[in-house]
């Protein structure tokens, strides 16, 4: 059973960044995708990126590219959220995920391990 652990969410004006972490208990290095979502109050959970385990391919959505990159730290279980050039409108909780899926999964369901959610407020 994988567990993950988000931490890094916050409050932070227009135009700023914050980085949000998942730590993985378990993972398949040669298989697994991690993935990050996020929901705001009332709407369903959107998919905002998604990355192969070892690195080598990631998927975005349009309105975070450019703004957003998903990495991975080489030595431990533990994936980033890097996210600049932050808007009102990116502001909700936030989740990381973790499949054995592609990268191309965009839809919650198919992804099986998820963390608790962490809270992104982005003010004007």
């Amino acid at each position: 059973q994988v567990q993950l652990q988000e931490s890094g969410g916050g409050s932070v004006q227009a135009g700023g960044s914050l980085s949000l972490s998942c730590a993985s208990s378990i993972a398949t290095f040669t298989t697994d995708v991690v993935g990050w979502f996020r929901q705001a109050p009332g709407t369903e959970r959107q998919f905002v990126g998604s990355m192969s385990w070892s690195g080598t391919s990631t998927n975005y959505v349009d309105f975070v590219k450019g703004r957003f990159t998903i990495s991975r730290d080489g030595t431990k279980k533990t994936f980033w959220l890097h996210m600049d050039n932050l808007k009102p409108e990116d502001t909700g909780v936030y989740f990381c995920a973790q499949g054995a899926g592609t990268i191309w999964y965009s839809q919650p369901e198919r992804w099986p391990y998820w963390g608790q959610g962490t809270q992104v407020t982005v003010s004007s």
